[in-house]
């Protein structure tokens, strides 16, 4: 749910002209079904997800003009949580998953004793040996062993520049944030970092190292940060706009 801190009286000031509502509006390119209700006691605009569409409770006497803005201005809101609950990749013999800015296809190969990744016409593959019960697990591990190498590598780097050593590297599975950084300089990151673009791992990579110098997120460590990756601002809006679709990637067994 998401509420606007928009005051009612500044609402009722805009234009009174009468604009129709329409049933459905356009969200990352597909249309979504829009359902107003209209409430005596409802002091702001109210924005839900409801089902695979999306609902306004507003105030009586607010002009849907207003109400059209108000859902235009939280488009980036609908837009990750519809992505959220979109049904997901399942991880199994076949998959195809976004991996490094690319696709990696995923093969099941019970000649295999151990998972490899393969190039095969023009393709990247990950070859998943073992029982076929262990497939999903034995692919989180070989992401999880590609997400770490990548990781270490950035953050070695980043932590050079601002001379300074990671206590440890933990990799976790956490939708809350993608990494953290302890005043002990002890990182963790999700692994599923992996699966997006290199320069969306490296921003996160300097995002983090930047708290080794600066424990919070003032001008300095946006400056920092910014020097450490100058492709920050890409990093960041790629992840607000796409993180969820990786987290959707489904590798329970």
């Amino acid at each position: 749910m998401f509420e606007s801190s928009v005051p009612l009286t500044k609402l009722l000031r805009a234009s009174t002209r009468a604009t129709p509502l329409p049933d459905a509006v356009e969200i990352a390119g597909r249309s979504v079904a829009l359902s107003v209700r209209r409430h005596p006691r409802a002091r702001r605009l109210t924005l839900r997800l409801q089902g695979e569409g999306l609902s306004v409770t507003a105030p009586m006497r607010v002009p849907n003009r207003a109400i059209l803005e108000f859902v235009e201005r939280h488009h980036d809101w609908a837009k990750t949580r519809l992505e959220a609950k979109a049904p997901g990749i399942r991880v199994g013999d076949g998959a195809v998953l976004p991996f490094r800015g690319g696709e990696l296809h995923l093969r099941y190969d019970p000649a295999r004793r151990t998972s490899a990744f393969e190039h095969r016409d023009g393709r990247l593959h990950l070859l998943v040996g073992g029982e076929p019960e262990h497939f999903a697990r034995r692919a989180v591990d070989a992401v999880k062993k590609a997400a770490r190498a990548d990781l270490q590598a950035a953050v070695e780097r980043h932590s050079a520049h601002v001379g300074l050593k990671p206590a440890a590297l933990a990799l976790k599975d956490t939708k809350s944030r993608w990494g953290s950084c302890t005043v002990a300089r002890r990182l963790s990151f999700s692994w599923r970092i992996v699966m997006a673009p290199p320069f969306v791992l490296d921003y996160l990579a300097a995002h983090e190292v930047a708290h080794f110098r600066e424990m919070n997120h003032g001008a300095g460590f946006w400056a920092l940060c910014r020097e450490l990756c100058p492709g920050m601002d890409e990093g960041r809006a790629w992840l607000k706009q796409n993180g969820a679709s990786l987290h959707a990637v489904d590798f329970s067994t």
